[in-house]
């Protein structure tokens, strides 16, 4: 089977790729490297097709999409605050490029599209754990640009007969993802201060609980979204079922560090939301999702890997 990952350099795509190199599959991966990494591919690089291209680009995509069999859309401009701070930039990237893979991948006869959607499309609404049959209630331009991608692949499918199918993430942590801007995930940019001697900046008081969830589960979930009959049309949640508050994380962080960590708390940020959670019965259900590396786990994976990192050569 051949695949297109489209951001297939950067934190989730290349774990994804590295996955689907692994068993003999051909991939195609699209990237402009705004925020993905070539190194993140040095282990499969000779194996794959790369182009260096973006998903607002209609002709790389259409070049890209040749002969494909499964697009995962991975390619996003993913953070909240910088939503916030940019609408215009989210929607360009979001909105406008999942329409153009949407568009490609019909023209090209994909069979399947899987998108990274985000639990954000639930917004900040008190029912936890937040399940599929919630009405949708984003709270920043993120979450509204993941909400319409969903939107248009359904439409896609009811009018066009292309296979669509949305995979929900909830706080996807793991290797390789990048501390580098304040924008990164919360978890790498607690372990980068942490390992640095630094204060960790937590948004609020830090009892704000998060559904964690290991980049090696959501890597499974979306080679079988690629894959299992049936499940065309459908969202589903990604997550654990479980919940950390910022604050438990950090202790977590000092037992792995040996050293007692001190945050700066700060005033919490637009969009950001209180509590978040995920009901995965029906990912289960129907793409047999179970994951199997628990937060705690999958954090001392994740320190150990950053360590790994900084004592390179």
């Amino acid at each position: 089977m051949r695949y297109l990952v489209t951001g297939g350099a950067g934190f989730i795509g290349s774990n994804t790729v590295d996955e689907l190199v692994r068993r003999g599959n051909r991939v195609t991966v699209l990237d402009d490297l705004s925020s993905g990494k070539e190194i993140n591919l040095a282990g499969v690089r000779e194996r794959i097709d790369f182009i260096r291209g973006s998903v607002t680009d209609r002709e790389a995509l259409e070049r890209a999409c040749k002969e494909v069999d499964y697009v995962l859309h991975l390619a996003a401009r993913t953070s909240v605050p910088r939503s916030v701070k940019d609408p215009l930039e989210s929607n360009r990237i979001n909105v406008d490029g999942t329409l153009n893979v949407l568009v490609a991948a019909r023209d090209a006869g994909v069979r399947r599209v899987v998108f990274a959607g985000s639990s954000s499309v639930y917004g900040d609404t008190p029912t936890l754990p937040k399940h599929e049959r919630m009405q949708p209630a984003p709270i920043s331009p993120y979450g509204v640009t993941k909400l319409v991608g969903e939107l248009y692949g359904s439409v896609f499918y009811r009018a066009y007969g292309l296979e669509f199918v949305s995979l929900r993430y909830f706080n996807v942590f793991g290797p390789r993802q990048d501390p580098g801007s304040p924008y990164s995930g919360v978890l790498s940019l607690f372990i980068a201060a942490v390992r640095n001697g630094t204060s960790p900046t937590v948004y609020g008081d830090g009892d704000q609980s998060r559904d964690f969830t290991f980049v090696e589960n959501v890597v499974e979930a979306n080679l079988q979204a690629c894959v299992v009959p049936g499940v065309a049309g459908l969202a589903m949640n990604l997550g654990t079922g479980g919940r950390y508050t910022l604050n438990q994380t950090l202790r977590l962080l000092e037992k792995f560090a040996g050293h007692p960590v001190q945050a700066n708390y700060m005033a919490s940020r637009e969009g950001d939301i209180r509590d978040s959670q995920a009901d995965t019965s029906l990912a289960q259900e129907k793409i047999a999702y179970m994951p199997r590396v628990g937060f705690e786990e999958g954090l001392r994976r994740t320190w150990d890997w950053y360590c790994a990192q900084q004592t390179k050569p």
